[in-house]
């Protein structure tokens, strides 16, 4: 080989050719300012991802969670911050006794009354009705009165005797003027008298109210086995407790007559008084239709002749069949309140008289709905048809079993025969119902949120939560000084709020979106995102490691 002269090329010549053709071109080092840009680039990114990105995502997603007072709640729950008592404040009217022998009277009563107590949280307290000693008080602050009990002193009779007032709250005791106490006597026969009537009509009361609190009646031992089934019979077949109940009257026949009735003449006679007394504890209202042509369901069994009773009868086990609800329109709610459904069945004549065959009843109670009565009309042997038209005196026996089954169904205890004194049990029954299950709603909302820590709490609840601590600490403290009313009226408000905030529309529907959701809502949207940031930041990372490893190494 030979140069560009000519000349024959040297063997180094054509070696160091054939080095620099076979090495590999190596790309020109970065410039200071290209380092410094790619690093800024980096180093933007990444503080808007941390100052900027990350806040908006925190704040966006956040779960905003109200404080809410967990052990007061819990506390509530487990009955330590209040223990329900019932101390009911009797007024003893003594006109014909000298006010030291009434005192005494009084005493000695008031300490029978307390060694038959059996169950300490409802006791009866004794006061003379002539005591002024506070009546310039504030009405709120005086106890309700639960019972009057007249002694009235009477020639004719040997030992004492007792009488009830059905229409108010008061009970007269008669005795022998001979009995009146001694200042010395310690237990004179007219206080144990009295003392173990008032035992007799509060009994049911101590009873049902001892189921409430503890979930049954061991606690008694006077208790009878018949009156505890009584007691859990009632209850079962009672409505839950409403602020309203919508009162459905329906007048069913399977023919075309009786086509009307006197129903608004008849509700306001035999049924305005007893909503009237029920007022302190929940409202009504009241609806009617009639209903032509309703005949039984087909797979209901048909009733049967009776010869030797000369009566249609119908089973005690196919009483449940009776109502159609298929065809029959009876709805099973109207508006917020419970629906208490009373159905007035008229037969047709060719099944009249039509009653229950086991005990010859025209009425039955359906546990938690309603009641049924069947008005079987006077017909003439000649008459082939029912009256078009029920007068109001027609329907008195049907409104009379309603109002009956009415106050079996809301719950009202069957003795004693005083319509007052039952009412007021039922509202000390109810306080007592109410304030356990709104502290037992305010231990379930405490234990939720404590087990899901996912779910948000809005300041809605943790308001509503405020409002039903505080009327349950209301209802503690009425009831604890006797003003079971406004224990009622508290325990209402407590109950409402708490199953408002239980079952709060934004707090249960996070429950059913748990972390895994997220996950996989945002591993598709940040992966292609993410990588290259956290590469390029290695990547930095490894080059500032390396150039620091350098200069220590050429120092």
């Amino acid at each position: 080989m030979t140069d560009k002269h000519g000349d024959q090329a040297s063997p180094q010549t054509l070696a160091t050719h054939a080095d620099t053709s076979n090495v590999k071109k190596v790309p020109p080092p970065e410039t200071p300012e290209a380092i410094q840009t790619r690093f800024r680039v980096i180093a933007a990114f990444w503080a808007v991802i941390i100052f900027l990105g990350f806040p908006i995502w925190w704040k966006t997603t956040s779960i905003y969670r109200a404080h809410l007072p967990i052990q007061e709640m819990v506390d509530w729950a487990d009955s330590k911050a209040c223990r329900p008592v019932f101390p009911l404040e009797i007024h003893l009217a003594t006109p014909g006794l000298q006010s030291t022998e009434a005192q005494h009277l009084l005493r000695t009563t008031q300490h029978t009354l307390d060694d038959l107590n059996e169950f300490a949280a409802h006791h009866l307290r004794l006061k003379l009705a002539d005591d002024h000693t506070g009546e310039e008080d504030v009405t709120e602050d005086k106890a309700d009165t639960a019972l009057t009990v007249r002694l009235l002193p009477q020639e004719d009779i040997a030992v004492p005797r007792s009488e009830i007032h059905t229409d108010t709250a008061q009970l007269d005791v008669f005795y022998p003027p001979s009995q009146v106490p001694a200042p010395s006597s310690s237990n004179p026969p007219l206080s144990a008298f009295i003392a173990e009537e008032l035992q007799r009509l509060y009994s049911e009361e101590k009873a049902t109210i001892a189921h409430i609190l503890s979930g049954n009646t061991a606690g008694l031992d006077s208790t009878s086995p018949q009156v505890a089934e009584s007691i859990s019979r009632r209850l079962r077949r009672s409505m839950k407790y409403a602020e309203t109940y919508h009162l459905s009257f329906s007048l069913f026949t399977p023919g075309a007559e009786p086509s009307s009735w006197d129903i608004e003449a008849a509700v306001h006679e035999y049924l305005s008084p007893l909503l009237e007394a029920f007022a302190p504890i929940s409202n009504f209202t009241v609806d009617t239709q009639v209903q032509l042509y309703a005949t039984f369901s087909p797979t209901a069994p048909l009733p049967e002749y009776d010869e030797t009773e000369a009566a249609w009868n119908l089973k005690k086990e196919d009483l449940s069949a009776f109502i159609n609800a298929a065809e029959w329109p009876l709805n099973p709610s109207i508006g917020n309140g419970p629906t208490i459904n009373f159905i007035l069945y008229v037969p047709s004549p060719s099944q009249s008289p039509l009653i229950v065959k086991e005990n010859r009843a025209s009425s039955w109670i359906i546990p938690q709905w309603g009641g049924v009565f069947l008005l079987n009309p006077d017909l003439s042997p000649k008459s082939k048809s029912n009256p078009a038209h029920l007068s109001q005196e027609s329907l008195r026996p049907a409104f009379m079993t309603f109002s009956h089954q009415l106050l079996t169904l809301l719950g009202t205890p069957s003795t004693p025969a005083s319509l007052p004194l039952r009412l007021h049990t039922l509202i000390r029954m109810r306080a007592a119902a109410l304030l356990l299950s709104a502290s037992s709603t305010m231990g379930s909302l405490a234990r939720l949120t404590e087990s899901l820590p996912s779910i948000p709490i809005p300041a809605t609840v943790a308001a509503s939560v405020s409002t039903t601590l505080s009327h349950l600490a209301a209802t503690c403290s009425n009831l604890r000084d006797g003003r079971f009313s406004a224990a009622l009226a508290s325990a209402r408000i407590a109950e409402a709020e708490a199953e408002r905030s239980f079952f709060e529309k934004s707090m249960v529907g996070q429950v059913y979106f748990p972390d895994e959701h997220k996950v996989a809502v945002y591993l598709p949207l940040l992966g292609p995102i993410g990588v290259p940031l956290v590469v390029g930041l290695v990547k930095e990372l490894k080059r500032i490691v390396a150039s620091r490893k350098a200069r220590r190494q050429a120092a």
